[in-house]
């Protein structure tokens, strides 16, 4: 077996793109300002539910003022989309317009566009405009929604409804349930979060009157959608009339997936005035402007087996869309029900799944994008199923669990399982973490005053799936190779991935990869990147098309050499006849006469039709103090299923964020609206906690991985596996130790110092009754 090639796959890597990030030396957008650019504000409502009449005369004549845009001046643009819809039962929802007409439905909704030569004059501007409000009742929370006399989001939309479907088979489940030994049932809230990248949403839009073309320069996680929903959903111009560029970007999670208002108006107000137009968001924007995440209710109940046995699953599920409809908003809790049977063996599975409007901001993918609520779900419930039948969390998994025997496995759903050994990742992170001795440490935190808990979650999810992607591989005239793909970066390290890819074929240091991304005019096609499916899809063209560049370049060295194609070998950027000493480098060859664009240049093309399903176990040991509710996090362990591991680090750095991001909506972060306003309150980080360094545990990290087989480099994706399997198994160690001590079964998330000592002080005051 020859031995691994220094950059290449499976080898840790240190980022190549990390100097430059360290030392100030990146491009964000909001480094870029193009010479006398002029600067831009929305102007939000204040009201979650209101009537408007604006008058903007007063503030169109203030000094350094260049343009207000409101809904009548941008009339006839068209609304942004909502790109999914269902096969069965198609919907249609309200508009999105660009600027609200008359009526708001959430705070934060915009009603007019400011452009100024400075932002303080663009601040002054909006001070000075003239809105009159009148409020009108607003229903934030799906339960609340839901109730007969709630108030109305939109008119055509009875109940605040969008719909209404089913999924899996109702009349088998409600058979599995009328034959069951016993039900566990659980009823939970995802509760609604924000997306707290580092960098804020911003762009600089410019435009070239000779050419009627417009440049958008923007924080994004992929340039091609972004361009194509511009220009052919809204401002109704041909897609060769915009040219997109995404620099650095400082986090997506999703969020930065989706066009949003700013840009259609930035590039309205770039043509009108023929100046080049920049805006940032500041933090309180980016709370009211960018869509949220989560936000579902779930009743889920499981018909059980007197051995255990689960027998059929039933759920009824509400998903918050907001006041409107994001790009894939619908689909979030739709696509992630299609997951709730877990990484179990149950064969009758139904769910009722509701999608609805509220008073409140719209909500879309974020990291995991339905599958971090669907694991959340099935795992809170099996853990309920363990309690019911007094089973322990570990037994009633393994009873339930579908075997590698059964692999491929369909599930209730339509979902293909290829791969895995469940139970082997569940019994390694239990090994890790001594589970046997949990009882040793629990006694002794009992002597301290303290109470011990500890959790399982073990996950599946699916991602690799956005579509079809493609990358050229070109020899540069110097003998470096450098890559042009649609996939974007947000801080994953694609180019320090994808040169291994590279390195893997020619030998080449990653240094000698170049790596570009996220520009329309540079690259033809792309997906941008979400989903986790950058390196299963991204990564297979990636590597197809080395393979193409190596063939094509052997052809035209083996004229050099005089030799046959097939007696040439690549190492090190050089190609030798293999055995010998004659050889030619990628410079030279680069150099010769005849070496045209045609023979230094590799492309391919690869979509996944079937996915791929990472999955694992996370492992959680919390410590509670009954007198204050503070939660400790005392061990995590995380053992995954990634099918195979292209780097260590990246890979370690992907699932230690995904894990925190998870840790975050378990503790502290919630999104909290006014119950009778519909006010935003966690409007800033005065209000909104994230998690910092110290609430994090020292994670143990390990793979047990087994190729995936519908992937051809055989990994599985993992950038959004972190988020997936934490929140779980941290709520269900929480719930242990208040379990183990008080018999209290049930706490939503996030779990605060405050919720849990009610829990356990209503505990108290119950049984002193």
């Amino acid at each position: 077996m020859a031995a691994p090639i220094k950059f290449g796959v499976g080898q840790s890597v240190l980022r190549k793109e990390d100097d430059a990030l360290i030392r100030g030396k990146g491009r964000y957008t909001d480094d870029y300002t193009p010479q006398a650019a002029l600067r831009c504000l929305m102007l939000r409502s204040p009201h979650a539910h209101a009537k408007y009449t604006i008058d903007v005369s007063r503030a169109r004549g203030l000094p350094g003022v260049a343009l207000i845009l409101t809904a009548d001046d941008v009339k006839d643009l068209g609304n942004l989309p909502c790109l999914f819809n269902l096969e069965t039962d198609p919907f249609t929802g309200p508009p999105y317009p660009i600027l609200a007409k008359d009526e708001v439905r959430h705070v934060g909704d915009a009603v007019a566009f400011v452009v100024a030569e400075t932002i303080d004059q663009a601040r002054d501007a909006i001070e000075a405009i003239d809105v009159k409000w009148s409020p009108l009742p607003a229903v934030t929370g799906v339960v609340n929604a839901v109730k007969k006399d709630a108030p109305q989001v939109w008119p055509d939309k009875p109940g605040n409804v969008l719909f209404d479907v089913s999924i899996g088979d109702k009349a088998a489940t409600e058979a599995a349930f009328a034959k069951a030994h016993a039900v566990a049932e659980i009823s939970i809230v995802n509760p609604r979060v924000v997306a707290s990248f580092m960098e804020t949403r911003a762009a600089v839009c410019e435009y070239d009157a000779k050419r009627d073309h417009l440049t958008l320069t923007v924080g994004s996680q992929g340039s091609h959608r972004l361009r194509d929903i511009l220009c052919q959903n809204v401002l109704n111009i041909p897609t060769d009339k915009m040219r997109v560029i995404c620099p650095d970007v400082g986090g997506g999670f999703g969020t930065k997936l989706f066009p949003y208002r700013e840009y259609a108006l930035m590039a309205v107000a770039a043509r009108q005035l023929k100046k080049a137009v920049k805006w940032a968001a500041d933090r309180s924007e980016h709370f009211m402007g960018d869509a949220q995440g989560r936000d579902n209710v779930t009743t889920a109940k499981m018909a059980l087996a007197e051995d255990g046995k689960f027998l059929a699953m039933d759920c009824d599920l509400m998903g918050d869309m907001g006041a409107y409809l994001s790009t894939f908003g619908p689909y979030i809790p739709h696509g992630g029900a299609g997951m709730l049977p877990g990484l179990y063996d149950i064969q009758a599975f139904h769910c009722r799944v509701r999608t609805i409007f509220t008073h409140s901001v719209p909500v879309d993918a974020y990291r995991g994008a339905g599958r971090p609520e669907a694991a959340y779900v099935i795992e809170r419930l099996v853990d309920a199923c363990a309690r019911k039948l007094e089973m322990t969390p570990d037994a009633i998994r393994r009873k339930n669990f579908i075997s590698p025997k059964a692999l491929p496995y369909k599930t209730a759903t339509g979902k293909v399982y290829d791969s895995g050994d469940f139970a082997a990742h569940l019994k390694r992170a239990m090994e890790i973490a001594e589970w046997k001795e949990f009882g040793k440490r629990a006694k002794a935190a009992k002597k301290q005053g303290l109470i011990r808990g500890i959790g399982l979650a073990s996950y599946v999810e699916i991602c690799g799936v956005m579509g079809e992607e493609t990358a050229n591989v070109r020899l540069d005239p110097n003998g470096d190779v450098t890559v042009l793909i649609g996939t974007q970066s947000s801080g994953q390290g694609h180019q320090t991935a994808y040169a291994q890819i590279v390195a893997e074929q020619f030998g080449l240091p990653p240094e000698r990869v170049h790596i570009h991304q996220g520009d329309t005019d540079e690259i033809a096609t792309g997906l941008g990147t979400g989903g986790s499916a950058s390196i299963p899809t991204g990564g297979v063209c990636v590597e197809r098309a080395a393979g193409d560049l190596g063939k094509k370049l052997k052809e035209f060295a083996a004229q050099a050499l005089e030799a046959s194609a097939g007696d040439l070998e690549i190492t090190d950027g050089v190609i030798r006849i293999a055995g010998t000493d004659r050889s030619i480098s990628f410079a030279d060859l680069a150099k010769r006469p005849g070496a045209d664009p045609s023979k230094l240049n590799g492309s391919a093309t690869f979509a996944s039709a079937d996915g791929t399903y990472p999955n694992g176990t996370h492992l959680a040991e919390v410590e509670l103090d009954p007198a204050t509710g503070i939660i400790k996090i005392v061990n995590y362990v995380i053992v995954d299923d990634f099918g195979k591991t292209l780097n260590p680090l990246l890979l370690a750095g992907q699932v230690h964020g995904g894990a925190m991001q998870g840790i975050g909506q378990a503790l502290m972060e919630q999104v909290v609206y006014g119950a009778s306003d519909g006010q935003l309150i966690t409007a800033t980080y005065m209000d909104y906690a994230l998690p910092r360094a110290a609430d994090g545990p020292a994670f143990v990290f390990e793979t047990n991985n087994v190729p995936c087989k519908t992937n051809p480099l055989g990994v599985k994706g993992a950038g959004e596996a972190g988020a997936i399997g934490s929140c779980p198994a941290v709520v269900n160690a929480i719930v242990d130790a208040l379990w183990r001590e008080y018999k209290i079964d049930h706490i939503d998330m996030p779990a605060t110092p405050e919720r849990v000592w009610i829990a356990i002080n209503e505990h108290h005051r119950r049984h002193s009754l």
